[in-house]
């Protein structure tokens, strides 16, 4: 099949909406589209469309402020606060700033790193996670500092109908917590004693919109298995992490000025990058995000909140 095959046009004249996917799995790149003004019905489908389809979308030459942004975002769902955790902007509390330095108080102590590490899925530990989130450049680096998304129903796909079948039934407990061997400082322990979030989701999500199943095991978040002893319960997560890490279900975006990227937060996870602290380069980001459903499993069990309330729309 040709590129202009793939190429999907929204019924609006002279304004052709081309959707170019990126990689067999993940990622696919918007032309045609303008998220600084209000979009037709047309537009709007065929990114919700890509959106479904790609997992995780990219839009290049956007010229958003913090309002334009959350209207954008906006056109697809209702917005949360921009960290139910973390705290928002003051004057637009629906923006998170995504800053190079944003993680230099939080943990006392290096990391173990491990090649899931730092990959999550967004906010698992809240009883409804963001159903979207939409994430723009503002200081965007000359290089360095991409982000990675990969695709959880692909990986949910590739596992043996054996595996399969196992994990379609198992849970897990998911919470906000600094990895693991690592101290957290005062400041991020009463943070969390403010605002403590635990939830128990079905490893195997059921997608709202396309019924599609996805492995919701955010490595940052997701802590042991529910019923399993502590190694059994570690063993098969660093299988699952290892599993959905795997570069052919995963997308690589390299950022320029201008650019955003919008993710399907039930069937995705995504990695921040590390190599920009390698560098000198500055590197300021915002996200916006959308109110998300409680998450189902196979069995039609939803998830259960052990500690903590529910994100509400702001």
């Amino acid at each position: 099949m040709s590129v202009q095959a793939l190429r999907e046009t929204a019924a609006q004249p002279n304004e052709a909406v081309e959707v170019l996917p990126m990689a067999i799995h993940c990622g696919a790149e918007i032309r045609g589209v303008d998220l600084s003004r209000p979009m037709p019905p047309e537009h709007v489908k065929t990114v919700r469309d890509a959106l479904l389809r790609w997992k995780v979308v990219f839009f290049h030459n956007q010229t958003l402020d913090h309002r334009k942004h959350i209207a954008a975002a906006r056109q697809f769902g209702e917005t949360t606060a921009g960290h139910v955790v973390y705290g928002s902007d003051g004057e637009f509390p629906q923006i998170y700033s995504v800053a190079k330095d944003r993680k230099a108080n939080r943990y006392q102590g290096q990391v173990l790193f491990r090649p899931w590490s730092g990959w999550h899925t967004d906010i698992t530990a809240a009883i409804n996670p963001p159903a979207a989130s939409m994430l723009r450049g503002d200081v965007v680096p000359p290089y360095g500092g991409d982000t990675q998304f990969t695709n959880l129903v692909a990986a949910y796909n590739a596992l043996s109908p054996v595996m399969q079948k196992f994990v379609d039934g198992l849970r897990g407990t998911h919470r906000f917590a600094p990895p693991p061997g690592v101290a957290e400082t005062p400041e991020y322990r009463e943070l969390m004693r403010k605002r403590t979030l635990v939830s128990e989701h079905p490893i195997v999500r059921v997608h709202p919109e396309t019924g599609e199943r996805a492995l919701f095991v955010s490595p940052s978040f997701l802590k042991s298995i529910v019923g399993m002893s502590a190694r059994e319960s570690q063993v098969l997560l660093e299988f699952l992490w290892e599993h959905v890490v795997r570069s052919e279900f995963t997308v690589r975006f390299r950022w320029s000025p201008g650019c955003v990227a919008f993710w399907d937060n039930r069937s995705t996870a995504h990695l921040a990058p590390r190599d920009i602290f390698d560098s000198e380069f500055d590197r300021q980001f915002y996200r916006v995000t959308l109110v998300g459903d409680v998450p189902v499993g196979v069995d039609g069990k939803p998830s259960t909140s052990l500690e903590g309330q529910p994100i509400v729309a702001v």
